[in-house]
Parts: C-alpha cells; sequence; structure tokens
C-alpha cells in the first residue's frame, strides 16, 4: 500500500480516538462530535476511492 494510504489511516484512527475522548466528556460537544465524524467520513471516502483505483 503507499504511503498516503497509511497516512490517511492513521489520522482517521486519530480522529476517531478523538472521537471516542469527546463522548466520553461529562459534557460533550454536539458540534465538535459532528465536525469529528464529518471529517473520519471524509477521510473514509478517500481511502475508499485509493482502494477502488488499485
Amino acid at each position: 500500500m503507499s504511503d498516503r494510504f497509511f497516512r490517511l489511516m492513521e489520522r482517521h484512527q486519530k480522529l476517531d480516538d478523538r472521537l471516542r475522548l469527546a463522548q466520553t466528556l461529562r459534557l460533550p460537544d454536539p458540534l465538535e462530535i459532528t465536525r469529528l465524524k464529518k471529517m473520519k467520513l471524509a477521510i473514509k471516502d478517500r481511502l475508499s476511492r485509493l482502494l477502488r483505483k488499485r
């Protein structure tokens, strides 16, 4: 796999970690959670496109 693919995978994992942390807060910020989910989905879409090109 390409270096770009692994960097995207790493970024996706970091966003997932941040999302889990944000959801465990006593008063979670719904805007932050939505933002993280959208970023994570965008990266997932990019990963999917990279895999389809192969």
